[in-house]
């Protein structure tokens, strides 16, 4: 039994398919396949039930699962110590930023990471808030900055590094009543954003029934489509504010919802050093 195995073996309990779990631990197929089935002739147990939708954890498996992660832990802590050793932190910090993220935030981490951990190999990807929370629960990411417009979730660390308003904004000079605003279309991105959960404020504030929904992604794009008299659109305050003054929109109403940018790890890993090192250096 080796490291490597054991990291397989909680990739394919966590995905639940070879196929996710050979991205998790950046593996071909095949390779995943031979771990996990060594490990169960090392041990002389099954510790997963096959079917044609994936892989389930069984009974045994489950029992050995946290031990797995354990041992892993303590892996991580031996290596994390050596670093210490040899005078500095060495290792991979994953961090993945939201198109809204706080870019003052973002710059403050990276060259405090730069400065003070110049060993930690860094990385930055771009991807929605539910996918930074997805990433940070299967340990693809390290720790992300991304938009919570309630409560964050309890398995999570975080800081907060900012926060900003959403408004409805029409087009210039279109001053109707809200009844005759639910006849355009309303262009606010997908139902898992910060910006669809103030849009339905809106709509049970002011007893709407939207007949269209234009779905973006993109708040720049939003914002293009509001101003070239498409529909009415939620923008977070930044960019409300700069469509204003550049005589674009008009702003009709607070969606009364107020958006905290978060720096967020899972809770269980913020004591790892580098993640220790990271949050130290956005709180600070």
């Amino acid at each position: 039994m080796d490291i490597y195995q054991l990291k397989t073996f909680v990739a394919v309990a966590q995905g639940g398919t070879i196929t996710r779990a050979s991205e998790l631990v950046h593996l071909s197929q095949p390779a995943v396949s031979a771990h996990i089935k060594a490990l169960e002739e090392e041990l002389g147990l099954a510790l997963f039930e096959r079917s044609s939708k994936g892989m389930t954890l069984t009974a045994e498996g489950k029992r050995l699962l946290a031990r797995a992660e354990q041992t892993l832990a303590a892996h991580r802590e031996l290596l994390d110590e050596a670093a210490r050793a040899r005078g500095g932190l060495t290792g991979k910090f994953r961090l993945a930023v939201g198109n809204a993220s706080n870019h003052a935030a973002i710059g403050k981490l990276l060259a405090g990471l730069a400065e003070k951990c110049p060993q930690v190999q860094v990385t930055l990807e771009h991807r929605r808030s539910a996918d930074i929370l997805s990433g940070l629960r299967d340990e693809t990411i390290d720790a992300g900055f991304y938009n919570e417009g309630g409560v964050a979730p309890v398995e999570f660390s975080t800081i907060e590094v900012a926060s900003f308003g959403i408004f409805v904004a029409a087009p210039r000079g279109q001053r109707a009543e809200w009844k005759e605003l639910e006849q355009l279309p309303w262009i606010y991105p997908p139902e898992s954003t910060c910006c669809a959960k103030a849009a339905h404020q809106v709509f049970a504030r002011h007893h709407l029934r939207p007949a269209r929904n234009i779905s973006v992604d993109r708040e720049d794009l939003t914002r293009t489509l509001v101003a070239s008299g498409v529909g009415v659109g939620l923008l977070h305050e930044p960019s409300a504010r700069a469509a204003v003054d550049a005589g674009e929109v008009d702003l009709l109403d607070d969606s009364e919802t107020r958006v905290r940018v978060l720096f967020a790890q899972l809770a269980r890993r913020a004591s790892e050093p580098v993640l220790a090192a990271a949050a130290a250096i956005v709180r600070g």
